[in-house]
Order: C-alpha cells, then sequence, then structure tokens
C-alpha cells in the first residue's frame, strides 16, 4: 500500500506547514447573521440570494423556491430592501450597522480576554467577513480549540443551527481540525436578563414622557417551523418571563409581539405592527419598543421598527414613539459576552 506524500506545497518538505502553527492557543468566534457589502441594488440581491438560499430559511423543496426567488423574489425586493440599508448605512465606515457593532463586540471582548491569551475573531452566517475566513484567522494565531457563539440569545434552527452549520462546513475542508465547542442560546441566562433590564431602565431613563406601554418585539418564525420542533417561540417566552421578573412589569405592561413576516403563510403571533397600530387606535398613545432577540442593532431595528413602526404607530393615532437601542457594543454587550463566554470555556482555560 502506498500513501500520499504530504509535504508543504511551497518547500516541498514534509510538514512545514504543520511544524510553523504552535497550537495550545483557544479561540473565540462570534458569529451574527450578516450583510450586504453596499447599499447598491446589486451587492443587495447577492447577500438576498445566499439568505434566502439558505434551506434553514426557507424550507420549501429547492426545485419549487429557487424559480421563485430568482425569478421573482431577487428582481422586485433588492430595490427595496437596498433604500432601506440606505437609510441606516454607516457611510463614515462604508459599512452596515450590523457589521459596525459586531466588529465592536469582538474588539471589546478580545481587550477583556487579551491577558488570558485567549483570540477572538468575528464572522458572518452570510456575506462578508465569512465564517470558514474567521476560523482561518483563529488558526493562523494558533487556536487548537474554538469555542463557537452565534449571536442569537434565542434558538433557532433558522439562526444558531444555520451558523453551527458554516463552521462544520468550514472544517470539512481542513485536514487539522481545532477542536470546536458550540455556544448553547442562553435565553433566560441571568447575565443576559440583567444586561437587557439594564438597558431598558438606561433607555427609559432618558426620556422626558413616560410611556404607557413596553413592547418587545421579536423577530418572527413560520409557525409551521415550532410544530416541527423548533424552540424559538418558547425561549422567546422564557426570555419575557424573566425579563418581565426583573423589571416589574405585567404581560399586559410588557408584551411580546413578532416582527418581519415574510410570504403567505402564518407567522408567530401577534405581529408587532397590527398590535401597536391596534393600541393608538384604543388610547394607547405612547410607546417605547425592545428588541430582545437581536443583539445589535441592524436593518430590522433601525428601519422595520424605527422607521415603519414608528410612522404606522403615529398614523394610528399614537403621540410619542421610542426604542431601547440594542446591547451593541456597550459595556454591557461586552460584559454579558464575557461571562458566556468564560463560564463555556471552564476545563479549556
Amino acid at each position: 500500500m502506498s500513501f500520499i506524500d504530504a509535504r508543504d506545497r511551497k518547500t516541498g518538505n514534509p510538514g512545514t506547514a504543520a511544524a510553523s502553527v504552535r497550537p495550545g492557543t483557544v479561540g473565540v468566534l462570534l458569529v451574527n447573521l450578516g450583510t450586504p457589502d453596499g447599499t447598491d441594488t446589486k451587492s443587495v440581491r447577492r447577500y438576498l440570494s445566499e439568505f434566502l438560499s439558505d434551506q434553514r430559511v426557507i424550507e420549501a423543496n429547492p426545485l419549487v423556491w429557487q424559480p421563485i426567488l430568482q425569478g421573482i423574489v431577487l428582481n422586485t425586493r433588492p430595490r427595496k430592501s437596498a433604500a432601506n440599508y440606505k437609510r441606516v448605512w454607516n457611510n463614515e465606515r462604508d459599512e452596515s450597522p450590523l457589521r459596525t457593532y459586531t466588529r465592536g463586540q469582538s474588539e471589546g471582548l478580545q481587550a477583556r480576554l487579551a491577558a488570558d491569551g485567549i483570540a477572538v475573531e468575528w464572522g458572518m452566517r452570510y456575506g462578508r467577513p465569512t465564517t470558514a475566513g474567521a476560523i482561518d484567522r483563529l488558526i493562523e494565531r494558533g487556536c487548537d480549540r474554538i469555542l463557537l457563539l452565534p449571536l442569537y440569545p434565542q434558538y433557532s434552527a433558522t439562526t444558531t443551527a444555520t451558523a453551527n452549520d458554516q463552521a462544520f462546513r468550514a472544517l470539512l475542508r481542513l485536514r487539522r481540525q481545532p477542536a470546536l465547542r458550540t455556544m448553547p442560546s442562553f435565553p433566560d441566562d441571568p447575565a443576559y436578563i440583567e444586561a437587557l433590564a439594564a438597558s431598558v431602565r438606561n433607555g427609559l431613563a432618558k426620556l422626558d414622557w413616560t410611556p404607557d406601554v413596553l413592547i418587545a418585539s421579536f423577530h418572527g418564525l413560520p409557525v409551521e417551523y415550532v410544530q416541527r420542533g423548533d424552540p424559538y417561540s418558547t425561549e422567546c417566552a422564557r426570555t419575557m418571563d424573566a425579563l418581565r421578573q426583573s423589571l416589574g412589569m405585567t404581560p399586559r405592561e410588557f408584551p411580546l409581539t413578532f416582527q418581519s413576516r415574510f410570504g403567505p403563510t402564518r407567522w408567530l403571533g401577534p405581529y408587532t405592527e397590527p398590535k401597536v397600530c391596534k393600541m393608538a387606535r384604543t388610547g394607547i398613545r405612547k410607546i417605547v419598543v425592545i428588541t430582545p432577540g437581536f443583539m445589535a442593532d441592524c436593518i430590522e431595528t433601525l428601519d422595520e421598527i424605527g422607521r415603519e413602526l414608528r410612522e404606522a404607530f403615529l398614523h394610528a393615532g399614537g403621540e410619542q414613539f421610542a426604542t431601547i437601542p440594542c446591547l451593541n457594543d456597550s459595556d454591557l454587550a461586552v460584559t454579558l459576552l464575557e461571562t458566556l463566554v468564560r463560564r463555556e470555556l471552564s476545563g479549556w482555560v
């Protein structure tokens, strides 16, 4: 039996590439959803094509879905989405807020963990920087153990699972794979709830008016996915139970809603916009909205909630509308991430 002679491609010497890596470093990889590279229609179309082609996101048969996606959806939706991105774009860095804040979270966490010799990188499930590229950077920094942290407090196959999938796919191409741990979701973790409650208190303290109702808006999910076993709605409810308890509020004072419906299928309810418009018509004039399912502000929080929902509420008779920013790259966010990471790295550091 003969074996392939595995030699360094540049030098021809056996083991040169492997010997140049000094193993022993632990790495942390933060993964968020993704973003287009620009606000032009072409960039948005490319991003949406990758996102909406993921069978974790759209579970329809690709033979049926892809003609609809490529022939109809991607010929109409990118133009509207591009305009939405332009309204929230970080023009100074020429990037989306999601990319800015995720980088900030990574840099903040790296500063906290540097003294322990832990490396931190960040990547996106869709678009750039890629998950595979982030894993490569950790390996180049000597990491032989990596903790993967999908930035989704509530688990869903459409978010957490597909982020894990992408990391596993990246490992498939490697001869020498690092050990990989995946962070579990943290819907009612005390550190997460404490950070959310503090953000609510801080946000309300900045207002010169008192809201009639505080509303939590989570990203929606098709009901069919939940019926097939996705625990997302249960984990959202766990977040709300814990957060209401921390703030001393009732479900009536602090209701849960779901946003971002897509397509004709039935999604989790109650839907955010109809809910707040009904409130305005029935005498609730002042509301504040928080989006606890998002670790960083993005197009869904800044434009869909901050602009579209605001306009709908005021048009329906509302008078005052405000949002609580996501944790973003604040000290609250970095402290939360540090707490989660140090706990999960037990046995490695």
